[in-house]
């Protein structure tokens, strides 16, 4: 074939193809909307790196429960503050000693360093695991009769229904 007679449409080069898929082109690329659900009225501020927060307990039946709250800060807890977090819109109290505090009704938000809650944790845990040896120990050693001895206690449960030698 010919040069001259070479029709023009294979000299031109063919455009690119878009490759994106059709759902893309027409569908709006945000996120989906999140449902409603019922709003929770102990929504808090995230705690600070390191910390975790807790709503401790203020007042009980109108009377105030300083012993809560002081026995709270004791082992850490330090009350927040809604000035310090001006991006958040909190309910605070209004009036009284806690004012200015994130509060809801009877509840006040406190924060404590995740260490002190490890530390708090493994006080407990080990607490419980003593008293459950304490209570092994005092059932191994005291036996009504020798031969009734537990060697050791056995934290199953079993239930059966009826006798086993029915036919």
């Amino acid at each position: 074939m010919d040069q001259e007679n070479t029709p023009e449409v294979f000299a031109t080069p063919l455009p690119k193809l878009r490759r994106e898929a059709r759902a893309a082109l027409t569908r709006e690329k945000e996120a989906r909307r999140k449902p409603w659900s019922p709003p929770s009225k102990l929504d808090a501020p995230p705690a600070p790196d390191g910390f975790k927060n807790r709503w401790i307990r203020r007042e009980t039946m109108g009377f105030d429960d300083r012993i809560n709250v002081t026995t709270k800060l004791r082992e850490g807890y330090e009350l927040v503050r809604a000035d310090e977090h001006p991006d958040y819109t909190a309910p605070t109290v209004d009036d009284g000693k806690h004012a200015g505090i994130i509060g809801v009704g009877a509840l006040i938000l406190a924060r404590i360093p995740e260490e002190t809650v490890e530390e708090r944790n493994a006080y407990y845990q080990n607490r419980a695991r003593d008293q459950q040896r304490a209570v092994d120990n005092e059932l191994l050693k005291s036996n009504a009769h020798d031969s009734m001895r537990i060697n050791s206690p056995d934290r199953r449960t079993r239930t059966t229904f009826g006798s086993r030698n029915s036919a």
